[in-house]
């Protein structure tokens, strides 16, 4: 009984740290990485998932194009940064 008790512990516990980890990515770049913090977009946008993402939330393949349209008119619009080394970071 313990071991189980032991093992449904480590799980709940593993399973935390993951989701834990998923809350923010890091994207190489030769410019300098960007890490992104999804949980801070999500509460910046209010849960309003069509802000980045169409049809069912996914995780988005992040280019260039991507992040130079969709990332910096939004930071725009929300008056979040806009330079270069404020998401670059080497």
């Amino acid at each position: 009984m313990k071991k189980l008790v032991i093992m449904a512990a480590l799980f709940a516990f593993v399973g935390a740290g993951v989701a834990i980890a998923a809350d923010s990515y890091t994207y190489e770049n030769s410019k300098g990485n960007i890490t992104f913090d999804h949980k801070a977009h999500q509460e910046r946008v209010a849960g309003d998932c069509a802000k980045c993402h169409e049809g069912t939330p996914a995780k988005i393949a992040v280019n260039k194009e991507f992040g130079h349209t969709t990332c910096k008119n939004c930071h725009k619009e929300m008056n979040g940064p806009t330079k270069c080394n404020d998401c670059h970071k080497k």
